[in-house]
């Protein structure tokens, strides 16, 4: 097994200060660029100011879908491309990305009809008005045209009332109908990221990635590089710079010394609900409906909780992002909506996060009419290095704006394309067992001395890349983790080593759920900062920072709670 220390990766960006393109930016859309260049042979770079995958992309609603809304804001383009990219990734990363069942409850028979159109036309939302049966039945038609993918999706269905709370119960009684079709959801989408990233640097010594490095000047001489631990700076030079830096694409490109005015993203927030009632109510379903305001928003079953979002709110870039008191009650509110004989609260919250989609700027445009589509900025760096910003782009799409990037990319290069993505199994999901029958092959052939549960449980979590996690696991004594046992020992070492963590907020929030589903206390960071400061040679005193940067950040950015005896302990 190969060892990989992030900060070795850094070291081989300082020792060889150039590279074909350099990628600034490791959210989906930059790793995806990453990935596809580096199959071309593409002597390729990529550098991010905080974790892989830790910005915007973090922040998801953790569902890979077609976007039936985006019908009617006319983005026929985007929706055909999306439901194709969807089901594609249901083929290529079936590890992650599985088949969801997608429930709309319905109130009336005719509503919206008559704004519709003027929504369709000007893109302006007007008096929130929720969509009726007629207008829904006539997206959903439109969508299935896009969707189905030669049938294997199935069509969406209508059904009244009464069979409607026979499937399931807790839905507002007040309801007359429900609309369900299938969509996808991903289940990690960090370590699906990761899985890309890794596809990337596995196509040779042309492929390099750093995190926790920031672009933060250009000169003739390349663009300013910043190791964000020691703060050294150094240069790096590229034929084409790319700035995939999401919503901070202008704030890079101002960092650069190019100004741009691109960017108008929004802001969304999550909750993350322990709620075994609300759990069983949802069926196994997304429940996905519009709100009195006019947001779209989602009641999402998940590693045993619940997931409600999502919101749509102007926001500044230069601002922190996080979800606010208001929005909590706003989740709430909608919660009691769809299931009003449910009680939620504060304390079954476990997690919460916000992000900001990067949209592109839209002045009076209703924030949930602005185009989720992407598109690609031409500009030059100083000494005329040409700089390609992107501006917009969504998970869904991730690989086909990778693609179309990477095509302009090799253009400006003067090379043509020898590899294509379409289709290219993604990490663990080469060889992915699609049947029960093949699942009980691959975990019995993997289970002789670990036992067939805990295969099956590693190949849920890591799709074929599993084998590389078993192979680590059987070389040692190994045991589970006192705080959470579903993880062991040596499977946090494997993933400190080989995954590129600095810190270790990168295991909780990233390399696992633990975070996600509500699982960490003190104890269990303290638990993880030993095993991972083992594996990455950290001191005692460093443990313990790491133990105390991790309660500060999860307390602001997500809402953990931790009582004052544990966090003074933690200093």
């Amino acid at each position: 097994m190969a060892h990989t220390s992030a900060r070795t990766d850094l070291d081989a960006l300082r020792d060889r200060p150039r590279a074909d393109v350099l990628i600034v930016g490791a959210g989906i859309n930059g790793i995806a660029t990453f990935r596809d260049l580096a199959l071309q042979g593409v002597d390729v770079a990529i550098v991010d100011r905080g974790d892989f995958v830790s910005g915007a992309s973090a922040a998801s609603s953790h569902m890979i879908h077609g976007g039936i809304r985006y019908l009617e804001n006319g983005e026929f383009r985007l929706v055909r491309e999306s439901v194709q990219e969807r089901n594609a990734l249901l083929k290529t990363a079936p590890h992650y990305v599985k088949p969801l069942q997608t429930t709309i409850p319905i109130y009336s028979t005719f509503s919206g009809i008559l704004s519709a159109p003027l929504r369709f036309l000007t893109h302006r939302s007007g008096k929130p008005q929720e969509r009726g049966a007629v207008l829904i039945k006539l997206g959903l038609t439109a969508y299935d045209s896009f969707s189905r993918d030669g049938g294997s999706v199935p069509r969406h269905r209508f059904v009244g009332r009464k069979k409607a709370l026979a499937e399931l119960p807790r839905l507002d009684p007040s309801l007359k109908y429900t609309a369900t079709y299938f969509d996808a959801s991903m289940h990690d989408p960090e370590r699906l990221a990761l899985d890309v990233l890794a596809d990337g640097l596995a196509a040779g010594a042309n492929a390099r990635a750093a995190n926790y490095v920031s672009a933060v000047g250009a000169s003739s001489a390349g663009v300013r590089l910043r190791d964000a631990d020691s703060g050294e700076e150094f240069d790096f030079s590229a034929s084409v710079v790319i700035n995939a830096s999401g919503p901070w694409t202008d704030l890079t490109n101002d960092a650069m010394g190019t100004a741009s005015r691109f960017m108008g993203g929004t802001k969304g927030s999550h909750v993350v609900l322990d709620n075994p009632e609300l759990l069983a109510a949802t069926g196994g379903r997304e429940i996905f409906f519009e709100h009195s305001d006019g947001r779209i928003v989602l009641i999402y079953p998940l590693k045993g909780r619940v997931l409600v979002g999502t919101t749509d709110l102007e926001h500044d870039m230069t601002q922190p992002i996080r979800c606010t008191e208001s929005e909590v009650d706003y989740f709430f509110e909608l919660v009691k909506h769809v299931f009003p004989s449910i009680a939620v609260d504060r304390s079954q919250i476990v997690f919460r996060f916000a992000g900001v989609r990067p949209l592109p700027r839209h002045e009076d445009e209703a924030p949930g009419f602005v185009s989720r589509d992407y598109r690609l900025e031409r500009g030059e760096l100083a000494g005329g290095t040409p700089l390609v910003s992107i501006v917009g782009g969504k998970w869904t799409t991730f690989r086909a704006l990778a693609e179309h990037l990477a095509n302009d990319v090799l253009g400006l290069l003067g090379r043509t394309r020898t590899t294509s993505t379409d289709g290219l199994a993604i990490g663990g999901g080469a060889g992915y067992p699609a049947t029960e029958s093949a699942r009980r092959v691959w975990t019995t052939s993997h289970g002789d001395e670990i036992g067939r549960e805990r295969a099956d449980a590693l190949l849920e979590r890591y799709g074929t890349r599993a084998s590389s996690v078993i192979e680590y696991l059987v070389e040692g004594d190994d045991e589970p983790l006192e705080g959470a046992p579903t993880y062991t020992r040596r499977e946090i070492e494997w993933l400190a080593s080989t995954e590129r963590v600095v810190h270790l907020l990168d295991v909780v929030l990233r390399r696992t759920s633990l975070a996600f589903v509500g699982a960490l206390d003190r104890s269990l960071l303290e638990e993880l900062a030993d095993i991972v400061g083992g594996a990455l040679d950290w001191s005692a005193e460093h443990r313990r920072d790491e133990v105390a940067e991790a309660i500060r950040f999860l307390g602001e950015q997500h809402g953990l709670t931790f009582t004052a005896d544990e966090a003074a302990r933690a200093l």
